[in-house]
């Protein structure tokens, strides 16, 4: 594989592939979403659609993907949808829908690409320890204290045990405020939450989503957790952000069985 990909860095079996898309490298989209923008429906940020529908192409091409991605419509919640026949029959879709509204989605099909759009978010992708399901979520503060990645473990055939989690490139814990709303949120769920905040001024504070990720996790089985250590908003060379550019591109975090 050539491009701009940072490979996931987990103990996965050789027929999982996984990786997160790099802003430069690759890609024609113009500043400031230069270059490889994958955003989809976030056209109305300003790139052009051409663009986009290129740099889909392109991502194909140089990944080697064994067929096109498939793109979800994420709305900052916790619906899971399956993609692939097998996974496609357990949830009933409806036909037709090119990109369904979902914020994650499983398969165990054999060359089935999952993907997620981020840009601060927090993608995590899932494998089973055999090789034979993988799953991607988009963890933003919302869909995280909402429950998506419990509810993208629920949806797997695998139980959590038997499942291995990486964390791609979010907002670091150094750059990322939030205000009390966000932490009130988590706080509400569990109040061991509070160790993941630190007070910054009033009302607001600084937020480790890796580590409030791990903790959903571990309370569900997931206990081999890896990645978490890059920030989106800190790297304007490797990574889109939101928070930091407000108009910008998207990443792709994709996982499928070889």
């Amino acid at each position: 594989m050539t491009g701009p990909f940072l490979l996931a860095d987990w103990p996965a079996p050789p027929c999982v592939r996984a990786f997160t898309t790099l802003r430069h490298g690759l890609g024609v989209s113009a500043p400031p979403f230069d270059h490889f923008n994958l955003g989809g429906r976030y056209a109305q940020d300003g790139d052009d659609s051409t663009a986009i529908k290129r740099n889909r192409e392109l991502l194909v091409e140089h990944a080697s993907l064994p067929s096109r991605p498939h793109w979800l419509r994420q709305v900052h919640g916790a619906g899971v949808i399956g993609c692939g026949a097998e996974s496609e029959s357990r949830f009933h879709l409806a036909e037709g829908v090119e990109e369904p509204e979902a914020d994650a989605c499983v398969a165990s099909d054999a060359g089935v690409v999952l993907a997620i759009l981020t840009a601060d978010c927090l993608p995590v992708l899932f494998c089973s320890e055999a090789g034979d399901e993988v799953a991607a979520a988009h963890a933003g503060w919302r869909g995280l204290a909402d429950g998506v990645l419990e509810a993208t473990v629920s949806a797997m055939q695998t139980p959590g045990s038997q499942l291995l989690a990486w964390l791609g490139p979010a907002a670091g814990p150094e750059a990322y405020e939030i205000g009390d709303e966000v932490r009130d949120a988590f706080l509400a769920h569990d109040a061991d939450a509070a160790t993941n905040f630190v007070a910054t001024r009033e009302n607001h504070w600084r937020v480790d989503l890796y580590a409030l990720a791990r903790m959903r996790l571990a309370a569900i089985g997931v206990h081999r957790v890896y990645g978490g250590g890059l920030c989106t908003i800190s790297d304007p060379q490797r990574f889109y952000s939101h928070r930091r550019d407000q108009r910008t591109g998207r990443m792709a975090s994709l996982v499928w069985i070889d």
